[in-house]
Order: structure tokens, then C-alpha cells, then sequence
């Protein structure tokens, strides 16, 4: 929403939609998106600063809470900071062993990874959404979204990592010529080829789409709720007592949200890694 113009419901949803903008604008040059429109005019080469900033922040975060436990672990009795650190290690120990039969000494620190770094940008989501906007336009920044899973660009970013990791893996263990075979040789044979090609093509890019479109979808309809029911604030005292209801009921379900999309994530990473490692 542009400096000066009037709030309306609709000009509020598409502010707290709006990610803070900076790209190659065909009049401005290299320049901060001030709307929507110079935002979409600016093409595929743009950045969301708040999208990177918050993911970065979120990730700095993660490396230094395991950091602190790793540097203050005994092997006495440990206090509960440890013993919830252990706890998520060992969860995602049992997941790696249930899921990953072969043999890899990444797969286990990547899971935590992705784990911990996404369930944390997904809880961002929980933070009221007119908090950290309306600092942020205290400072002069006008746009500001603070959930980095409503973002397409950062699921993908990290689902296409996970897919160039499979791919690395299965010319790795299976050779390109048996990664190809897989593409051309199944499930038809030799002499159905190009339906092969067609039907595992099809497989294996659906791989990091849906990987990616599951998360940003879950969270980005999560954020779109609580933006609709932060709206009724703004109505009557009564509609605004719903709303505090309606916001509490809903931050309480979305916790299972948040937790389920963070693990589904991993658990995907793994069984895709682990399809790589498969000889057939």
C-alpha cells in the first residue's frame, strides 16, 4: 500500500502480502519496490530483502542455540536445555535410520538442518501480523513479511537444493548411465522409451514442486487467516472480542501446522535422498 492511500480491507491484505522489494526497475534502475506494481515491473531478477533477512536471521539462530548446547554438553547430569537438544537429535536420528537404509553421514545433519530451520521460520507465522510490520514502518520500512515459508521463493530455494542433492547422489551411486536408464528403461522397457521418459520425467520434476508448493501453500493460507481475522479489529468492539477469539483458536491449531509442514519437509528430504541411493 503506497504512502497516502486510504486503508481499506482489501489495501491491507495486499500490504501484508507484499514483500519488501528490491530489483532492476525499467525507470528507477536498481531501487526498493514503493508497491506492488513497481515490484512486478521489476521482472524475475528481483530480491525480497525481508524474505532473506529473516530467513538468514532465523538460520544464524538455529547454528547458534546448537552451538551453545554443543559447548556447554556434559556428560553429567544434563540440565533441560540439553536434554531438549538431545531429544531433537534423537528424533531426527529414528527418522533418518527408520527412512534412509543406506549409508551417508550428510543425511542426519541435513535433516536437522531443514528441520529446525524451517519449523523456526514457520512459528514466524505466530508472531501477530501487524507487529513487526508496523515497527518496521516506524524505521521507514514499508513493507515487511516476517514468515519466510509464505514466500515461493525461499521453498524452492531450499526444495531445489534437496533435488540437486538427489540428482548429484544418483549419478553418483548409479552412474549416469544407470541414472538415465532409470529415466528411459522403466516401467515399459527398452522399447517404450520415450512414454519412460515422459512418465519419470514427469516423476522426478513433480519431486521438487510439490516438495516446495506443500510447505508455501499450508503457510502462506495459514498467514492469509490470521490477516483475515486481524481485520476484525478494526469493525466493533464485539466483532473485535470474536476476532481475539477466532486469532487465539486459530494459533492453536496452526501450531500443529507448523510442526507437521516442518516434518513432512524433512521426512521427504530423506525418502527422496534415499530413492537416490537405491540401485533400482
Amino acid at each position: 500500500m503506497a504512502s497516502g492511500e486510504p486503508l481499506t480491507a482489501s489495501g491491507y491484505i495486499k500490504h501484508h502480502l507484499q514483500n519488501l522489494t528490491f530489483g532492476n526497475h525499467p525507470e528507477n534502475g536498481w531501487s526498493i519496490a514503493h508497491s506492488a506494481q513497481e515490484a512486478s515491473e521489476m521482472g524475475f531478477i528481483a530480491f525480497h530483502l525481508d524474505s532473506l533477512f529473516w530467513s538468514i536471521v532465523l538460520g544464524a539462530l538455529f547454528l547458534l542455540v546448537f552451538r551453545i548446547a554443543a559447548v556447554r554438553a556434559t556428560s553429567d547430569t544434563p540440565g533441560s536445555f540439553q536434554n531438549f537438544i538431545e531429544w531433537i537429535i534423537d528424533f531426527i536420528e529414528d527418522n533418518v535410520r527408520g527412512s534412509f537404509s543406506a549409508k551417508n553421514d550428510l543425511i542426519a545433519p541435513l535433516a536437522l538442518t531443514l528441520f529446525v530451520w524451517v519449523l523456526l521460520m514457520n512459528l514466524m507465522d505466530l508472531v501477530p501480523v501487524d507487529w513487526i510490520p508496523e515497527f518496521a514502518k516506524l524505521i521507514g520500512v514499508e513493507y515487511m513479511k516476517v514468515v519466510p515459508t509464505t514466500d515461493p521463493n525461499i521453498t524452492f530455494g531450499l526444495s531445489l537444493s534437496v533435488f540437486a542433492l538427489m540428482i548429484y547422489y544418483s549419478i553418483k551411486i548409479k552412474g549416469l548411465g544407470g541414472f538415465l536408464g532409470e529415466l528411459t528403461l522403466q516401467p515399459f522397457g527398452k522399447y517404450m522409451m520415450p512414454v519412460n521418459l515422459f512418465l519419470e520425467g514427469i516423476a522426478l520434476i513433480a519431486k521438487p514442486l510439490s516438495h516446495s508448493l506443500r510447505l508455501f501453500g499450508n503457510l502462506y493460507a495459514g498467514e492469509m487467516i490470521f490477516i483475515l481475522i486481524a481485520l476484525l479489529y478494526s469493525t466493533n468492539i464485539v466483532l473485535g472480542a470474536l476476532g481475539g477469539v477466532l486469532q487465539w483458536a486459530w494459533a492453536v491449531f496452526h501450531v500443529l501446522i507448523v510442526l507437521l509442514q516442518a516434518f513432512i519437509f524433512m521426512v521427504l528430504t530423506i525418502v527422496y535422498l534415499d530413492m537416490a541411493h537405491q540401485k533400482h
